[in-house]
């Protein structure tokens, strides 16, 4: 059975990511200790809310650094995808976890489309990856985000919502959904199993 660590840093959605993951088969084990980090198999980090509340919080519980240097499966679900990437525009620029190159900028898709972009919208894959066997091109993930992650090298998968979104990244063994999985049906439940199937 897989194990897999998710952080409950008090800026997460970590009660439905751990049904999810549960409903997978999963031993999951929710904390904030930096010790647990550091020994943990895998290693989801959940957040919704303000980037800036969400890094303080990670501060305050002296997490930063041994998530910065955890080598093993890590998985950054909405804002904690965006926490992956180096700085964010939300309010004063606020310092991320500087693991993928760039900025996180405010959405802007333009006449006629609402921020934040909430409901259903498709993934297209950018090139193959693990986390994305058995997902069909064009299948529906669920997204609530008013910020968005750069559209670079780390892509594997956007959507579009009045322009490119990055809806998944991966560095090494480092991924991001800008969407949540947990909330996703069957993609999001096939994603999560094959986060599940990684190993160091």
């Amino acid at each position: 059975m897989s194990e897999v660590t998710v952080l409950a840093y008090g800026a997460g959605n970590t009660a439905s990511v751990r049904f999810a993951l549960e409903r997978l088969g999963a031993t999951v084990r929710l904390t904030d200790d930096p010790l647990a980090v550091t020994e943990a198999e895998r290693l989801i980090l959940p957040g919704v809310g303000a980037a800036s509340y969400a890094m303080a919080r990670l501060s305050t519980l002296d997490l930063v650094e041994p998530i910065r240097a955890f080598p093993r499966p890590l998985l950054g679900i909405c804002l904690g995808q965006q926490l992956l990437f180096e700085t964010s525009e939300e309010g004063e620029p606020v310092p991320l976890l500087g693991l993928i190159p760039g900025a996180v900028r405010r959405l802007d898709p333009g006449p006629g489309l609402t921020v934040p972009h909430m409901g259903w919208s498709r993934l297209s894959a950018v090139r193959p990856d693990p986390l994305l066997d058995g997902v069909e091109d064009g299948a529906y993930a669920y997204f609530v985000h008013g910020f968005v992650c750069p559209d670079g090298p780390a892509t594997v998968a956007r959507a579009d919502y009045g322009g490119p979104v990055p809806a998944m990244v991966r560095s090494g063994q480092r991924w991001g959904c800008q969407f949540h999985p947990e909330r996703s049906a069957a993609t999001g439940a096939r994603i999560l199993a094959n986060f599940l199937d990684q190993s160091a």
